[in-house]
């Protein structure tokens, strides 16, 4: 079935209004200049090689190429044949911290690195379910809705940064109020939370947050990145580390004990981020065990054939062939 993917776009066709209006009130006052420059014999012979038809018809290629590329970047498409079918799996959204506390050098490179590969790993296992991404710092923010398609996992994951979030800090409530928020409340199954952080919390409101969860039937699963030792943070773009007020180098480390405390809470589990293949074969074994629920498309992400190239192809013809059409009548030979 044909459908445009990015059907917004097509509210720029409305440009099209304006422009014919113009248009029109240009050939208007042509005529109108025509009439007030005096004789009209002596007006028609010093125009009489210049072609109102051909005029109109360069206008009219120049109207058709607008709508042929507002066509383009609207992308009308088709899912290909043999793509996307109908399955079982759950729903899994993650929870990132991407607060400069991940920035801490006790995983290498950094802690969100090490975060953002781990989920990448996990997301290829979970090929059938529908998963989504929510990044967290002082604030929280739905950074992709359930979906799924794969591939706009891993490229919303990799473009993963603190820069997303404003408000720094670590807050889990946050973070946990919008997962149980961007999850269907009204069903009671098939849904799993994957927090993934370093536990450094400075709000008390985690544990309630996970209970709410945990009553709309939402298993709870953390996943603790660093070291209980802890690591300083080193400042983007300063190569320098982070201090408090007193001039004191901050030391970031691992509250497994929150991180445990949230988990079990939902009847989930805790996974200390030490090789994140295993952490990932492991976790994977127990969403397995999650009931499952009808899910479309689980085969994977759909394929489309674009043909925005197509109407890209006809609005650069006929640019170009407007470009050719003369203004004035050709002469005879």
């Amino acid at each position: 079935m044909l459908q445009f993917e990015h059907i917004e776009f097509l509210f720029g066709l409305l440009v099209l209004v304006p422009l014919v209006l113009l248009f029109f009130f240009v050939l208007r006052w042509k005529q109108k200049a025509r009439k007030a420059l005096g004789d009209k014999r002596l007006i028609d012979q010093l125009t009489k090689n210049y072609s109102p038809r051909l005029y109109r018809l360069k206008v009219i290629l120049i109207l058709i190429a607008i709508a042929f590329s507002i066509g383009a970047v609207a992308n009308l498409r088709k899912p290909k044949n043999g793509t996307g079918t109908k399955g079982t799996g759950i729903d899994v959204l993650f929870a990132l911290d991407v607060s400069k506390s991940m920035l801490s050098q006790d995983e290498k490179p950094t802690r969100l690195d090490k975060a953002k590969q781990f989920i990448s790993q996990l997301t290829e296992k979970l090929d059938g379910n529908k998963i989504g991404l929510v990044v967290f710092a002082g604030q929280a923010y739905l950074q992709m809705p359930l979906t799924s398609d794969i591939g706009a996992a891993k490229m919303f994951v990799s473009n993963a940064s603190p820069d997303m979030v404003n408000e720094q800090g670590t807050v889990l409530s946050t973070a946990l109020d919008l997962c149980d928020a961007s999850l269907d409340t009204k069903e009671r199954k098939s849904k799993a939370v994957v927090l993934i952080t370093d536990g450094e919390d400075h709000d008390e409101k985690a544990m309630d947050a996970v209970k709410k969860l945990a009553e709309h039937g939402t298993v709870v699963y953390t996943v603790g990145v660093g070291s209980a030792e802890g690591s300083p943070i080193m400042e983007q773009g300063t190569h320098e580390y982070k201090r408090d007020i007193n001039g004191q180098t901050v030391i970031s480390k691992l509250n497994e004990k929150l991180l445990k405390d949230v988990a079990a809470a939902s009847n989930g589990s805790y996974h200390q981020l030490t090789s994140t293949s295993s952490v990932a074969d492991a976790l994977m074994l127990e969403l397995d065990t999650i009931e499952k629920k009808p899910i479309s498309s689980a085969g994977g992400f759909i394929e489309y054939q674009s043909f925005y190239p197509y109407f890209l192809a006809i609005a650069i013809l006929l640019l170009l062939i407007e470009v050719l059409v003369p203004e004035r009548k050709r002469r005879a030979a």
